[in-house]
């Protein structure tokens, strides 16, 4: 296609789009070039992505509902409490046997959008040492300087707003690792509470730096870390708003909420007959039995919202399975009961639902071990002994310590002064400023273990004397204990530098300096234990299993007694209640087990090592033994960054997209058909604002969805040739109730379409129309529609100087002449199909303009 068709095309496409969005939930096709499984940050990342090429079409699918843009979500204020609520899975552990015998909530977001609604809206990078241990498990691509250009691609990063407050809040930045066009607003709050200064200042005084910008992979010290916070209006900046709201305009982007992935079909395979059949089992959602918020985010009880460079062993990859399996396609259902219907793929299936619900959806598809599968009558397609192995988690420990002195002012008071919120709630709302904007605990450390620990030399050295099965589960296949042998080597090696964060130390400013292990040794399951995809998985983090990691707890909770003995922190006048001042070893380590939780960071159950290592997917993120299933979220880490991990699993996100398209490009798909059908027709459902619009198909490279009229006017079918031997129509009809056209994909074998716009998506059959118009209308209609036709297009921001040149030229094209020459010139003017094409699509404007009064 020549430049200036594809400069028009693409200058008119955002018209389109502005006017004439697909709304959440339509009518699907019934098969897609990419099918997503969730819509969590990774897979709205990955969708968007790949959507960018509007010749293929996208399908992403999520369990959840899609967010109503409530205050609970949007104001930072009340980061946390949305934690056991309606957008939250509501899963639980196993009763923790090594701790105290119970029980924890692990909360999971189920939500357009996933986690990144319900986090604590940190953004942190983690160490340059985290990446280059990837890269040295076996994965070349995966080092610090092949994921930082994904990092930068994923934000809009705007520096503190005030010279002054970065000074006294050491917050620098280097521009050379941000990105400043990125999707994710990553800025800082509109108020500062001052105790973040003492708690710096202590660290100092210890022997802890400050980091001059964690955004450098420098991550061993303190730092005051921005948030995903729109800098404007002081909200999240969530997946949902930033990769899915601003996009949903793309006709080839289609989003898919409340339906549960109940399988992967594979070419070839039986399928699990537990998983296609409606049951009575398990939840009707898939939910767990969590209920209620669940201790918010754990970083203290004093707080609450508002009501409402070391030595490394190089790997090498061994080659994949030699069997190569086809996904096809996904089954899925609103919950339990309901009938499942199967959407088909035509290209890639890619698994983005988290580290727990990826792995659970693998092994209800047949893969996974195969002992555990045939134990659940479930056909083996694959044996991987590593899926739903090497959980790893975040876990942390809460504090308490209030601060006495009143003069400073405390977060915690936001909830005990109802006087005090009111004014504060006040000032959110009429200036974006106060303390309402600064709910997220921004001033964090993350310690090397050598400097706050005089036990360092001791406790590394128990940790190199363990075999690798001394604390892992018993019956692991050997390539699973392989894997983790590497890991411990890594690990161990790291944790004695002074560049590498051993824990965290989350301030709350309220009197809570919770820790939390940032490079744990203890490793955990998730697996089914029902062929039921409506039962939860078996979560089991084992956190603390490995002695290293306790001990590595036991330094931090005395280390803190040395930050609060620090001339700056006595200034707060902390009252140590958890632990108590004088806790011993025993008192420290009964603190540690009754008061673990998550730090809702599990990851690492699908790991991209080498399959002599238990992993589950290579380098390209490809799971061993297919062709073309790939799995993009947190479970594929080996190792657990020191980091909070959203902005981690957005540039590994951001990455993935970039190889999806690069292996698409390798692999040169074969030709599009020569033809299109017809278009079919739908009724939208009540719920979904109709528009009455006809497709276009372009060819390969996009496919436009264009609007017609809906009044009595009668239009006719219009050919377009695309080359000497291919043909397009748009087609419309007289409507008086709201309807829908949906043209066929040029991938796709049929029109079938799949509703999803109700719980149980019904199939509608494609039906034929045709009806006539004059492609060619007269001079003087051109002429009385130009200006509108400009109006749209500067109205979307196209310059006006562009958008009247851009009329003139297409005002000027006529169909006949266009079929005057059947050759390029030899300057590289247009064909006569691409003439033919211009002045159809010029015509469909007209007759649209002209049909609506516009």
């Amino acid at each position: 296609m020549s430049a200036t068709l594809t400069i028009w095309v693409y200058l008119i496409w955002p018209v389109l789009g502005s006017i004439y969005g697909r709304d959440l939930n339509a009518p699907l096709l019934s098969s897609y070039d990419y099918i997503v499984c969730g819509c969590g940050i990774s897979g709205l990342v990955v969708a968007n992505r790949l959507s960018e090429d509007y010749g293929i079409n996208v399908l992403c699918i999520e369990a959840g509902q899609a967010d109503d843009y409530e205050a609970i979500i949007q104001v930072p204020v009340y980061v946390g409490a949305d934690i056991g609520g309606i957008y939250d899975w509501d899963l639980s552990t196993v009763p923790q046997m090594q701790l105290d015998g119970a029980a924890r909530p692990m909360p999971q977001g189920k939500a357009l959008g996933g986690g990144s609604i319900l986090n604590a809206m940190c953004w942190n990078r983690g160490g340059q040492d985290d990446y280059d241990a990837w890269a040295d498990l076996g994965n070349p691509g995966w080092d610090w300087n092949g994921i930082l250009p994904y990092f930068i691609k994923s934000e809009t990063y705007t520096p503190v707003y005030s010279e002054l407050v970065a000074e006294e809040y050491s917050i620098n930045y280097n521009p050379a690792v941000h990105g400043f066009s990125g999707p994710v607003q990553v800025s800082y709050p509109k108020y500062f509470y001052p105790q973040s200064i003492n708690f710096f200042d202590a660290l100092n005084y210890l022997g802890v730096p400050t980091e001059f910008d964690q955004g450098e992979g420098s991550t061993a010290g303190a730092a005051f870390v921005p948030t995903d916070l729109d800098p404007n209006n002081q909200t999240r900046s969530d997946a949902r708003v930033n990769y899915y709201d601003p996009y949903s305009t793309r006709e080839n982007f289609h989003v898919i909420t409340g339906q549960h992935v109940t399988q992967l079909i594979i070419e070839g395979i039986t399928d699990n007959p537990a998983t296609g059949n409606p049951t009575s089992g398990g939840d009707t959602n898939g939910e767990g039995t969590a209920s209620g918020n669940t201790g918010g985010l754990n970083f203290g009880p004093e707080i609450a919202p508002p009501p409402v460079a070391a030595p490394r062993t190089k790997f090498v990859r061994q080659a994949p399975y030699s069997s190569q399996l086809r996904i096809i396609g996904v089954e899925f259902a609103p919950n339990a009961t309901a009938p499942r219907q199967t959407v088909y793929a035509t290209q890639e299936v890619i698994v983005a639902a988290g580290s727990l619900h990826s792995t659970q959806l693998l092994e209800l598809s047949g893969i996974g071990p195969a002992a555990l599968l045939e134990q659940l009558g479930i056909t083996v397609a694959l044996d991987l002994p590593g899926v739903g192995n090497n959980l790893q988690d975040h876990c942390l420990v809460g504090t308490f310590y209030p601060y006495n002195n009143a003069s400073y002012p405390s977060p915690s008071e936001l909830s005990t002064n109802n006087t005090y919120n009111t004014q504060c709630e006040e000032e959110y709302y009429t200036d974006k400023t106060g303390p309402w904007t600064a709910g997220s605990p921004n001033a964090l450390a993350f310690p090397p273990l050598p400097l706050i620990s005089e036990n360092t030399d001791a406790i590394l050295s128990n940790a190199s004397s363990q075999s690798p099965t001394d604390y892992l589960l018993p019956g692991l296949d050997s390539t699973v204990v392989a894997g983790f042998q590497a890991q411990k080597e890594s690990l161990i090696a790291r944790l004695g530098t002074t560049t590498s964060a051993a824990y965290e130390i989350i301030n709350n400013n309220a009197g809570s300096l919770t820790v939390s292990v940032m490079h744990p040794l203890s490793r955990g399951v998730c697996y089914i234990n029902s062929p039921d995809p409506f039962e939860t998985p078996v979560i089991d983090p084992r956190w603390l299993s490995n002695p290293t990691d306790r001990s590595v707890l036991i330094e931090a909770l005395k280390f803190n007694r040395q930050i609060l003995a620090a001339p700056s922190m006595q200034l707060l006048q902390a009252a140590q209640f958890v632990p108590p001042v004088d806790a011993d070893d025993d008192a420290l380590n009964q603190v540690i087990n009754n008061g673990i939780r998550t730090e809702f960071h599990p990851s690492g159950t699908l790991a991209m090592l080498p399959l002599e290592m238990g992993g589950v997917v290579d380098s390209s993120l490809l799971v061993y033994g297919t062709k073309n299933l790939r799995v993009v979220d947190a479970s594929i880490f080996p190792l657990v960054p020191a980091a909070h991990l959203q902005a981690v699993v957005y540039a590994v996100a951001e990455k993935a997209a970039d190889i999806i398209k690069a292996a698409a490009t390798a692999a040169q798909p074969s030709a599009i058909p020569s033809s299109v059908s017809t278009a079919a027709q739908s009724t939208i459902p009540a719920t979904t604002q109709a528009i009455n619009p006809s497709t276009i198909d372009f060819g390969a490279r996009f496919t436009l969805t264009l609007p017609t009229s809906s009044t009595t006017a009668s239009v006719s079918a219009l050919s377009i040739p695309i080359s000497n031997t291919t043909s397009s129509q748009f087609s419309s009809s007289p409507e008086t109730s709201p309807s829908v056209s949906v043209i066929q994909s040029p991938t796709t074998t049929g029109t079938t379409l799949i509703s999803a716009s109700s719980d149980e998506p019904s199939v509608i059959t494609p039906t034929p129309i045709s009806s006539s118009i004059d492609a060619a209308e007269s001079s003087s209609i051109k002429a009385s529609i130009a200006s509108s036709v400009i109006a749209v297009l500067t109205g979307v921001g196209i310059p006006p100087s562009l958008a009247t040149s851009f009329v003139s030229a297409v005002a000027t094209q006529s169909p006949t002449a266009a079929a005057t020459s059947d050759v390029s010139s030899a300057t590289g003017g247009e064909s006569q199909s691409e003439q033919s094409l211009i002045a159809a699509f010029i015509a469909w404007l007209i007759a649209f303009f002209h049909l609506n009064g516009q």
